[in-house]
């Protein structure tokens, strides 16, 4: 084997331009892979920390009947919550959010929200709900950038909202915007407006009662209450993680693309370097080697252009990924407006099993590629071979 790394050195930096091109379009795949996947993971690691931070804390329990994706059930989706239950609210453990349909009338146009009512004391999600806190007699409400700039509203100004309580009576009332906020989690914006959980629950006839409880991080619940369901991080996650496992398959054709036009370079070397060098195979094996001895010089030939294409692409790929993961990928501002948890700025998160595997993939395959056309020397008589006849 020494003998074989010594003549595939010797062969591949005699090869000179042509082996240097390889290893650049290899090690162009190398760092071009490791930074569209650092982007992927980035963005999970960002979406689903801003989502549990701003919204889902460290698990909810949702009412019985509670359904996001079903709007004729929100009417029931609420309960009176228990002795038990208001005693871990005032310890902190869990805070209650009480969700209910209502129309909005910006500038006299109809909107249909999500009346969101939370407790502005409330410590356990980043949502800025003190902002709630108000001395005079007009009713809070704060409303995120995206909403905001849909419906031309801004801080100070007073819109009217329409209800049905939960008699059946229809009611209307003018709440001022007191604090617009900018958030990620695009379910906290898009169509909601949040008020003071109390003021929500008389305006619906609903005292003491709420949709969802949202459990603290550190301080946790950690028990079951009669009525509600509890829905852990894999279960509110699950949409950040389809979405994040639908990019990865557009990211694997990208990476397919990269990895077959890198392989069919190799492939063209190694059949071109078979054909020149017909004569000197057929030397190597009248000098003693076998032929399986010369089938392992060209793979280890091949598969050496994957670990110079490495340390290439370690010279120049780590200081820009290094530099790409510390001032991040600026999104385009319409992403806003797709209904995704994302930021602003994406950082990428590169891990050593990232590098590692990406390298161990390349490795396997550039040898694989390598060993293919060298099958064809299993065919080559040594005396044909001096001649240069070809088989």
């Amino acid at each position: 084997m020494s003998l074989a790394l010594k003549l595939a050195y010797r062969n591949l930096m005699g090869a000179k331009l042509r082996t240097w091109l390889n290893v650049f379009v290899l090690s162009l795949s190398f760092v071009v892979i490791i930074w569209q996947k650092g982007i992927l993971n980035g963005w999970d690691q960002q979406a689903r920390r801003d989502t549990i931070n701003w919204e889902i804390g460290g698990g909810q329990y949702w009412q019985g009947d509670y359904d996001p994706y079903d709007p004729f059930a929100l009417e029931g989706s609420h309960a009176r919550l228990s002795v038990a239950t208001e005693r871990a609210i005032a310890e902190g453990k869990l805070t209650p959010i009480l969700i209910s349909q209502a129309t909005m009338y910006p500038e006299g146009r109809i909107q249909n929200i999500l009346l969101k009512g939370i407790d502005p004391n409330q410590k356990i999600i980043e949502l800025p709900s003190w902002e709630l806190i108000s001395e005079n007699g007009d009713i809070p409400a704060m409303i995120g950038k995206r909403n905001a700039k849909n419906n031309h509203l801004k801080m100070g100004d007073y819109v009217t909202i329409r209800w049905r309580d939960a008699n059946g009576t229809f009611d209307a009332v003018e709440v001022k915007i007191v604090h617009i906020f900018k958030s990620n989690v695009a379910t906290l914006d898009m169509g909601v407006l949040w008020i003071p959980l109390q003021k929500h629950q008389k305006m619906m006839q609903m005292d003491g009662e709420a949709t969802i409880l949202v459990t603290d991080q550190k301080i946790g619940f950690g028990g079951s209450i009669v009525g509600w369901e509890f829905k852990d991080h894999y279960l509110l996650l699950t949409e950040i993680r389809e979405m994040i496992e639908m990019k990865s398959v557009g990211g694997y054709v990208f990476f397919v693309i990269l990895m077959s036009l890198a392989m069919l370079a190799i492939f063209d070397t190694q059949v071109l370097s078979i054909f020149r060098r017909q004569k000197e195979i057929g030397t190597h094996i009248a000098l003693g080697m076998t032929q399986k001895q010369v089938i392992v010089l060209f793979t280890v030939e091949g598969a050496a252009h994957s670990v110079l294409a490495a340390i290439l692409a370690g010279i120049y790929g780590f200081p820009l990924l290094a530099y790409q993961a510390s001032v991040g990928w600026a999104m385009p501002g319409s992403t806003d407006d797709f209904g995704m948890t994302i930021a602003e700025t994406i950082f990428p998160a590169y891990s050593i099993g990232l590098v590692l595997g990406t390298t161990l993939i390349v490795l396997i395959t550039t040898t694989i590629v390598s060993y293919l056309p060298t099958r064809r020397i299993s065919k080559m008589k040594p005396t044909d071979a001096i001649r240069g006849k070809i088989q």
